[in-house]
């Protein structure tokens, strides 16, 4: 009994902190397969040849697994209070997933990959493609370094933490039998101008935007609120819908920039 319950704890701190949970990973993946050139689709699958999607919480499923260890802190990143980029409030836990991103970006770009193993440009595109969503996923912004692990409620249900409310809400906004590819379609409505704006910068300009949207979330749930909007889901929906998709958009921009050639 004691190994079944310590199993299910374990599994319970892995859900917890997957951003965007399977569906919304699955959506932004989805996203950035609209935008690949054919050329960076071919590349990536010498080494991948199944559909990334079945890779997209690859990263959250084996965090655990003894040989990268390391990387369970890199899913979250810290802001100061002025929600600029802050690496400082990190540094304790080995860094974020801003330096995450930088990493797979040294070990992928300008055709670095090719004096890679397989299997470690594998490891590294897993990287991209998890990590991207969770730069944009509002929880995993630590504004002031402060993580969003308050107990509240939610209508009749209480929860632990905020944070899982935004990792489960494209499930909640979606249904859990939701197509990815169909939700893709639907929230991809940028013209190629704005898709060029949103992927322009670097992967710290992405970060920072991404802290701008997620202090949205907490004008409608202040820091601390136990009693949460009963209307916290619909209230979400843009915010969740323009990070879903900026994360897809940009992904495929890196995907492309590395493997185009």
């Amino acid at each position: 009994m004691k190994r079944i319950l310590l199993l299910t704890t374990a599994l319970l701190v892995m859900q917890s902190a997957c951003a965007w949970g399977r569906l919304g990973h699955e959506i932004v993946v989805a996203v950035a397969q609209r935008h690949l050139t054919e050329k960076a689709k071919a590349n990536i699958a010498k080494y991948i040849n199944y559909d990334l999607k079945k890779d997209a919480v690859w990263m959250d499923e084996h965090r655990r697994d003894e040989q990268i260890a390391y990387t369970t802190h890199y899913h979250v990143f810290a802001c100061d209070k002025n929600l600029r980029y802050d690496p400082n409030y990190r540094l304790a836990k080995g860094s974020d997933v801003v330096y995450a991103l930088n990493l797979s970006e040294y070990n992928l770009s300008e055709q670095n990959y090719k004096n890679l193993t397989d299997s470690a440009v594998v490891f590294n595109i897993r990287m991209v493609i998890h990590f991207m969503g969770d730069l944009h996923c509002p929880v995993h912004t630590h504004i002031d370094g402060v993580p969003t692990t308050w107990k509240c409620k939610l209508k009749d249900k209480e929860w632990p933490k905020f944070h899982p409310i935004y990792d489960k809400i494209p499930m909640m906004l979606y249904g859990k039998k939701a197509n990815p590819d169909a939700i893709a379609q639907t929230i991809d409505s940028m013209k190629k101008g704005s898709i060029k704006k949103i992927t322009s910068g670097s992967i710290y300009d992405w970060a920072n935007s991404a802290a701008q949207v997620s202090a949205k979330v907490y004008d409608i749930n202040p820091y601390g609120q136990y009693n949460l909007d009963d209307d916290t889901v619909e209230k979400s929906r843009d915010i969740v819908e323009t990070q879903l998709r900026n994360a897809g958009y940009r992904l495929a921009a890196k995907l492309n920039e590395y493997f185009n050639h």
